[in-house]
């Protein structure tokens, strides 16, 4: 497997919905031309007030793909600041029918893995260099290649 070099931040709750309730697109107020496997990075952003909002929007959705209770306290917060998986971006839309859609543009995804271990990484705006000593980690855990 060949493990990207590249991360997008993603704030909670929504990266835990991309790795496990069925998050097919990750809206953005900016397009990208990228196609292919990304890390997710889980932001240390955290609004009491907003993820609850998101949570009590986007739980049932999750809930109904995933088939567990989660918590944004246990199973979200503890990640924040890590690097929690990867996801491949197949596209990037303007308008779509997926019910995760709300932004101006979506980065459309494919093939969300999550990782066993969260690895610590300081996060960035865009899409960001992962540092070496992070991707020995990420590879370690993953078994791949850097491309």
């Amino acid at each position: 497997m060949i493990v990207p070099n590249k991360a997008l931040s993603i704030r909670a709750p929504w990266w835990w919905f991309i790795l496990h309730g069925g998050k097919d697109i990750e809206n953005r107020d900016w397009s990208t031309n990228y196609r292919g496997s990304v890390l997710i990075h889980a932001s240390k952003w955290w609004r009491t007030i907003e993820v609850l909002e998101a949570m009590s929007w986007g739980y049932p959705l999750a809930q109904r793909h995933c088939g567990r209770r989660f918590t944004a306290e246990d199973d979200i917060r503890p990640y924040g600041g890590c690097i929690v998986g990867m996801v491949d971006i197949i596209g990037c839309v303007s308008a779509s029918d997926s019910p995760w859609f709300f932004g101006d543009y979506g980065f459309q995804l494919a093939n969300p893995m999550a990782f066993r271990e969260p690895i610590p990484c300081k996060g960035a705006l865009g899409f960001f260099t992962v540092p070496p000593d992070v991707m020995e980690r990420v590879r370690a855990q993953v078994g791949g290649n850097r491309p």
